[in-house]
């Protein structure tokens, strides 16, 4: 998130300074703050009402399943990661100044952090999860339970917790000219520890779970075009195919959205002077990061025809008493299935480089 990034000074011109100083006031004072605040509102309204619908249907007891509790998760993750979207709309009115502490300033960036890492961590398990219900259905159905998904959740939790030991470690204040603070990732060596930590957290939360997601739709493709047994009954290898063709389109959207950031990232390392374009181009590439999670609900909603009918009954209960209740084979609910110098810096100097903490780009 653009709060939490170190700087550098790129040696402008005062008068190329001068030039793009009213129109970055204007960017970022409105253009930035009004499409940001759109994504959050959105994200917040779509992630809740999937949250209302799982926890309505299942009451949080045995009638969830396990693609219900991994899309359960993914909506948590996603609305805990929108809820600190406020935080950066107001350092973007404020033109960069932070004036929540800095213990707030750790909690936020290092929750940016963490919901990236995490979220990446889910669909990798649900791409997992979709590996062994398609291809050992049989074999493998006494480990696909809901204790063992919420099991791999907790873990996934406790793992991104340690990877983004580095935000609680330097996510801190920064000092403006102005005498106001930024809210920033100040790593010890800046020259040293951007290069490594932008790699760092590429690997860890873009290379490493594409790889491996990669690989298992590619087993799963391998297993739907060949005939193995024993079989499932054929309606319940119609739900694990829809499932399956849900957590594709989870992944894909993911990936596309983050793709152009995690590219940009990599790219900055070897650019010493970035231009304004490439600036404007990142801001663009993190907006549909935070789109993202957003987009979610809505391909649960097309994609999902027993998502839909769910969603209906939960704002509309139904007025009979008597309700039979969909199959909780593996089509369930849905699914988805079925840093820098320290020197003091200007306000607007700041937002033209902030860059998340996730990847602190020199």
């Amino acid at each position: 998130m653009d709060l939490d990034i170190s700087y550098s000074s790129y040696g402008k011109d005062n008068e190329t300074e001068d030039a793009q100083s009213e129109i970055d006031r204007s960017y970022h004072s409105a253009v930035m703050p009004s499409l940001y605040g759109a994504i959050c509102l959105v994200g917040i309204v779509g992630n809740c009402i999937v949250i209302y619908t799982i926890v309505k249907r299942s009451q949080f007891c045995a009638q969830q399943t396990v693609p219900d509790i991994f899309i359960f998760s993914l909506s948590v993750v996603d609305l805990l990661f929108l809820l600190g979207m406020p935080f950066l709309i107001h350092q973007l009115l404020g033109i960069g100044s932070w004036c929540f502490g800095a213990t707030m300033c750790t909690v936020i960036t290092a929750l940016d952090s963490n919901s990236q890492i995490v979220s990446t961590y889910i669909l990798t398990v649900m791409t997992l999860d979709r590996y062994l219900a398609t291809v050992h259905p049989i074999r493998f159905n006494h480990i696909r339970t809901p204790q063992v998904a919420v099991a791999a959740v907790i873990l996934v939790w406790i793992l991104s917790l340690l990877s983004i030991t580095p935000v609680w470690m330097y996510a801190g204040l920064m000092p403006l000219r102005d005498r106001s603070v930024g809210c920033a990732l100040l790593l010890p060596d800046p020259a040293r520890d951007t290069y490594w930590y932008t790699l760092y957290q590429f690997v860890l939360a873009f290379a490493l779970p594409l790889s491996i997601i990669c690989v298992v739709f590619f087993k799963i493709l391998q297993s739907m075009a060949s005939t193995v047994g024993p079989l499932p009954q054929h309606s319940l290898r119609i739900r694990t195919r829809k499932v399956t063709r849900m957590a594709v389109a989870i992944c894909l959207a993911f990936f596309v959205c983050w793709a152009p950031y995690y590219i940009l990232q990599l790219a900055h390392l070897g650019v010493q002077r970035p231009s304004v374009a490439f600036l404007y181009t990142y801001k663009v590439a993190i907006s549909l990061g935070y789109a993202n999670s957003c987009i979610n609900p809505f391909l649960y909603i097309i994609l999902s025809d027993t998502f839909k009918r769910q969603l209906l009954e939960a704002l509309h209960p139904p007025k009979r008493s008597l309700r039979v209740e969909p199959g909780t084979g593996d089509g369930s609910l849905n699914m988805r299935e079925g840093a820098l110098d320290r020197d003091h810096f200007s306000g607007d100097q700041l937002l033209n480089h902030m860059l998340p903490v996730t990847m602190a780009v020199n």
